[in-house]
């Protein structure tokens, strides 16, 4: 009989939650930045006297940027090492906060939002990809939980830490705030966290890069764009553009020698199931973000403030289940977590589909289930892709994940917008809301994928 799931998993040394509360710092200031620099467009807009469209480009400049440098994570990363990467840019999104900061005009502001964003896009997969390299397969459940606490919280608090400086200060301390917050990281990662390995000889993919460097910033606009103004003629050839390069490049990687980001990770059965996993869960959860918040104001006529204190319940469900969630996946497997967390996200969302709207005894637990299926569900995922590769593989899986949990939320934005412009009144709600419950039902059927091949991998690994 096999035991190894009833053994407790081994102990994390202590300088390895080091080196992931560090790298988490980073992760932590670019979820935080993406939330409060949101809120304070208007401000901003007024201050400078500018137009909403261009000063929407705060926002959507820093995404189309993460999109941009992101496809380059793995080469930067195995040409001078993850951990210098890290430190790389983790120091350039601190210096361009302070340029946001003394920013003197909204295109200065832009182009400063773009140093960040180009930043953000290669510290969080350089950081993933250090952690996963210290850690054990038995022991990144609890980090990847711990340090998914901290990240799901940045989007939680920033508007609260962003409404609190408005009412006392400028906006431009909301960019001041990560100045500190990167040096104290900085200072603390010296002599902690390791440079890692360089590969001088291995050559840049450039066709590569040029094809996945268009490709996903197209893609991601149109969807991200489709999801805030509704369907337009534009942003739809956005997204075919997109889709088309991003195919292409997958073409050309699968013949290249030494492509941009190793694909062939996709073929391994553990990797593929997990990382599809994390695409469905993002798209899960990014298409519910539009959703909910429409059907709540809307269809049962909550207010702007209710809505957000609903919206909170539910990540503070998913923030607070996270560490436990890294627990279980140690001790049980990523699969039989991440099918648990598909059965709660079902139940999560289920109710949205009955007649009658939704009352105050339902929504909040409703809510919060959501919220800790979402958890259940991806994190697991995640911690299965990267425990499945070798230490040397670390920054094409971290790169891979992180593209495809992007896309996904894009396009599950997108679709979610789709339906509702397509159709009318409550039917149309039913709709998305059934959208998003088949999303969840195949989550299960990629869990029990997932506990398949993990099973299969154990029987086959040779004993200790």
């Amino acid at each position: 009989m096999n035991t190894s799931s009833q053994m407790p998993p081994p102990a994390i040394p202590l300088r390895i939650w080091k080196i992931a509360a560090v790298t988490g710092a980073g992760a932590f200031m670019a979820m935080l930045d993406s939330t409060v620099a949101n809120l304070a467009l208007e401000t901003i807009r007024r201050d400078f006297s500018a137009s909403l469209p261009l000063i929407q480009w705060i926002a959507t400049g820093y995404l189309i940027a993460l999109a941009i440098s992101l496809p380059a994570a793995a080469w930067l990363g195995k040409r001078y090492g993850y951990g210098r990467l890290w430190a790389g840019s983790l120091a350039g999104f601190a210096v361009a906060s302070a340029l946001c900061a003394l920013a003197p005009g909204p295109l200065t502001l832009i182009a400063a939002r773009f140093l960040q964003g180009l930043a953000g896009g290669l510290m969080v997969p350089a950081g993933q990809a250090v952690i996963g390299a210290a850690a054990g397969p038995k022991q990144l459940g609890r980090i990847m939980g711990a340090l998914g606490l901290v990240v799901a919280l940045g989007p939680a608090i920033g508007p609260a830490i962003g409404g609190l400086v408005l009412g006392h200060a400028s906006w431009r301390w909301l960019f001041w705030i990560n100045v500190p917050i990167g040096i104290a990281a900085l200072a603390l990662a010296r002599g902690l966290v390791p440079g890692g390995a360089r590969d001088g000889a291995r050559p840049f993919d450039l066709k590569g890069m040029l094809l996945l460097g268009m490709g996903l910033p197209l893609l991601l606009y149109g969807a991200l764009e489709m999801g805030a103004d509704g369907i337009r003629t534009r942003y739809f050839f956005s997204i075919a553009a997109g889709a088309l390069l991003v195919a292409s490049f997958v073409a050309v990687a699968l013949r290249t020698r030494q492509p941009l980001i190793d694909l062939t990770l996709l073929r391994r059965p553990v990797f593929s199931a997990a990382t599809a996993t994390t695409g469905l869960t993002g798209a899960n959860m990014y298409g519910g973000l539009l959703l909910i918040p429409l059907y709540l104001q809307i269809v049962a006529g909550r207010s702007t403030a209710e809505t957000g204190f609903l919206l909170l319940a539910m990540g503070i469900g998913s923030a607070l289940t996270l560490p436990v969630g890294g627990i279980l996946t140690d001790r049980f497997g990523a699969g039989r977590v991440s099918f648990a967390g598909g059965l709660l996200l079902l139940a999560g969302t289920l109710p949205f589909l009955l007649p009658d709207v939704l009352n105050d005894m339902m929504l909040v637990p409703v809510l919060v289930l959501r919220g800790i299926g979402m958890a259940l569900g991806q994190m697991p995922a995640m911690t299965a892709a990267y425990a499945s590769v070798r230490k040397e593989e670390m920054g094409d899986a971290t790169t891979l994940v992180n593209i495809v949990q992007r896309v996904g939320g894009a396009i599950g934005a997108a679709g979610i917008v789709i339906l509702l412009a397509q159709m009318a009144g409550e039917a149309a709600y039913a709709a998305a809301f059934l959208a998003l419950a088949i999303g969840a039902a195949l989550v299960l059927l990629l869990a029990l994928l997932l506990m398949r091949f993990g099973d299969a991998e154990k029987r086959e690994a040779p004993a200790a």
